[in-house]
């Protein structure tokens, strides 16, 4: 297969996955939807290669691709994470191949209107339980003792969304624009100019800078050290986040929850 066919077949799996999502009312981050499409189709040795700013060529080609999704009118991306729409949603049933959806998006093709919205996937339900042995049935029977009291301890409560838990003690953006911020050099976390602020309602990290016009890399580099950094994806160590920006400020956001930058321009 080509590089553009693997593309092709991972933005399906984009699609697939935030339809799934859908369901349970969640607004992933968009490097979660990335990742995992790239764990179920794994990149190359070709678009493993890393290009000028250190990032693969396949990611680099995926991220681009799903502008053709937005452009369809398929998905959203906001700063709260990437969106699935109703057309979307029956796109995975208008069509539901790589090849058809891969046509689609190269020809414009609408979404037929009769088009309904994907069955919601059927919950597995638990196996019965059942006595491990006779003698644990008649145990079942049998008169129950008093037992002691104990202390309930309470369980954690579930959040509906993202937990923002254990927060560093501060957050860099080190990247190839630190001396346009005012830093003495590029790639240096420890300036003062590059160190992002803690929304304490949100639980995420932000900074925003006014950039002129160009291509810029960087990472998120957690508590001073590049001991701990994360890049594209979220992953720790991993290659370098890029972006061709048209110039002007841009909002960065950090999620220590998914180690992931969101970018707003």
């Amino acid at each position: 297969m080509t590089v553009r066919d693997n593309t092709n077949r991972r933005l399906k799996e984009v699609l697939d996955i935030m339809a799934a999502g859908s369901w349970e009312d969640q607004k992933p981050n968009g490097g979660e939807v990335l990742a995992e499409a790239v764990a179920r189709i794994p990149f190359s040795k070709e678009e493993s290669e890393l290009l000028s700013g250190g990032i693969p060529r396949g990611h680099k080609n995926l991220t681009k691709a799903t502008a053709e999704l937005v452009k369809a009118g398929w998905m959203s991306k906001g700063r709260s994470g990437w969106e699935i729409t109703e057309d979307g949603l029956k796109a995975t049933v208008a069509f539901k191949t790589v090849d058809a959806l891969t046509a689609a998006l190269a020809d414009g093709t609408p979404v037929p209107a009769e088009t309904p919205l994907p069955a919601k996937p059927v919950a597995k339900k638990a196996a019965a339980r059942k006595p491990a042995t006779k003698a644990a049935a008649t145990a079942k029977k049998a008169p129950a003792k008093a037992a002691p009291k104990k202390t309930a301890t309470k369980a954690p409560a579930k959040a509906s969304g993202v937990e923002h838990k254990d927060q560093p003690a501060s957050v860099a953006l080190a990247g190839d624009f630190g001396t346009i911020l005012g830093a003495l050099v590029n790639w240096d976390p420890a300036h003062d100019s590059v160190q992002m602020k803690l929304d304490a309602k949100r639980g995420t990290w932000k900074l925003t800078a006014d950039l002129p016009a160009g291509k810029y890399s960087y990472k998120a580099v957690v508590n001073g050290s590049w001991d701990e950094n994360y890049g594209a994806f979220g992953l720790r160590d991993g290659a370098n986040h890029e972006f061709e920006h048209a110039g002007g400020p841009v909002t960065f956001h950090y999620d220590h929850a998914t180690k992931d930058v969101l970018r707003g321009e």
